[in-house]
Parts: C-alpha cells; structure tokens; sequence
C-alpha cells in the first residue's frame, strides 16, 4: 500500500482473526469488515453452516467490524432466507453495510427482505455489464459499489472508458469507490498494477468525480479523513 501510495483500506479475510491482526497493526490505516467464514464455512456453503448468525452476533459485538462481508451469493436460495434476513436486520439494527458478492438477484433479494439496508456491492456485480449495474443503483438509492475486478471493463479496448461504464459512473459518482481485491497472495504481486489500472480510468474522468470514486465516498461512508500523511504511518 505504501509503494503504491495508497492510504486506507476496508478489509476482510478468511478468517476473521487476519482483519483484526491486521486492524491492530495499523488501527488509522484498516476499516475492518467481517467476513464470515471460518472452519469449514467458505464461499459456496457458508449460509448452510451451523450457528453462523451466532459467529457473526459474536464476531461483531467483540471487534470493532464496521461492515458484514465480503461475502458470496452464488444464487438465490429460499433456504437461505431466513440467515438473510437475520444478517440484514442485524445489519439495519447496528447501522452497519453489507458487502456482497454477487449478481444482481441476490441484492434484490437481500433489498426485499430489508429495504433500508446499506449494501455494498461488491466488483459492481463482478459480470453484470453496466446497464445492469446503472439500472439497479437507480432503483436502490441505498446501493454502493466497489470496481475492484472491473477495471479492465471499464476500459474500452482502445484504452479509453467504456461508453456504458461512463453513464453509469457519471450519473451516480458518488456511490462508486475504488477497490483492488486482493482475495489470494498472488494478487499483492500485482497489486502495483491494480493501483495502476484504477489510476488510469480515473484520470479520464473530471477531476471532481474522480475524487469522488477514489477516495472522498470513502470518507463518506467510513466516516474518516483519507490523508497522504497516512502513508508510511499506522
């Protein structure tokens, strides 16, 4: 983060106990988020796993998490439900965001159960093209995203912004944010040259707006100072 001059992070692991070493380490520099698998609870079985709404009432009331996720929704289960709906009102209850992973029916679902739930969403949709992305931003006013993942989309091939990835960003800057997504070892390797495709699609954007997605939503929704004298410092 440092090299690349990055000041502050939101942060999750799997599990749990490496966002609260790493939280500790550099308390001014990590926003910390609950990631709720550990054990044998991961991606794909997470929401099967017993007594999970417990692990995250626990986790939460012992840490200072200021989010839930990242987590994946794979598909909409009815059997998932009523763990949803329990996430999402603890969520609601302790004005806190979910982060998620998924496309867009598992928002939908998630936005049915809980109206007034903040959601992050995570990757803008990870393969959602950004109609999609743009037309559910406008149907949930309480809808973020980040754009890790997406840098690539949201450059055109000839290195320029994407036509569609420009009206969804430009009608709604202020719920985009930047993201790196650093989910394996392997991608702090590259992290250098994530920073780097963030930088280059922001740079073709007007400055107010790009500061907007790079930072200052940030600061917004964590409710901190993002400074240049964070860098370097913990």
């Amino acid at each position: 983060m440092d090299k690349s001059g990055v000041a502050m992070a939101l942060v999750s692991s799997t599990p749990d106990e490496g966002t609260i070493k790493l939280w500790k380490y550099a308390p001014n520099r990590i926003v910390p988020e609950l990631r709720p698998y550990h054990g044998q609870a991961g991606s794909s079985n997470w929401t099967k796993a017993a007594s999970m709404f417990e692990y995250i009432v626990g986790r939460l009331d012992a840490y200072p998490h200021e989010r839930i996720g990242e987590f994946h929704l794979h598909s909409v289960d009815p059997l998932d439900e009523p763990l949803l709906r329990r996430i999402a009102e603890q969520a609601r209850s302790r004005d806190i965001y979910i982060h998620v992973h998924s496309d867009k029916d598992p928002v939908d679902l998630l936005f049915s159960l809980e109206p007034q739930l903040k959601i992050i969403w995570a990757h803008a949709g990870m393969v959602e093209p950004a109609e999609t992305v743009e037309e559910m931003m406008a149907t949930y006013e309480l809808l973020w995203t980040d754009t890790s993942y997406r840098g690539w989309d949201i450059l055109a091939p000839d290195g320029t912004i994407d036509p569609a990835w420009r009206r969804a960003i430009e009608r709604f800057p202020d719920r985009f944010m930047v993201g790196s997504d650093t989910w394996v070892n392997e991608q702090w390797d590259n992290y250098a040259e994530l920073i780097a495709v963030n930088r280059k699609w922001l740079s073709q954007f007007l400055r107010p707006i790009a500061e907007m997605i790079a930072f200052r939503n940030a600061e917004r929704l964590f409710d901190r100072k993002v400074e240049a004298q964070l860098i370097g410092n913990r």
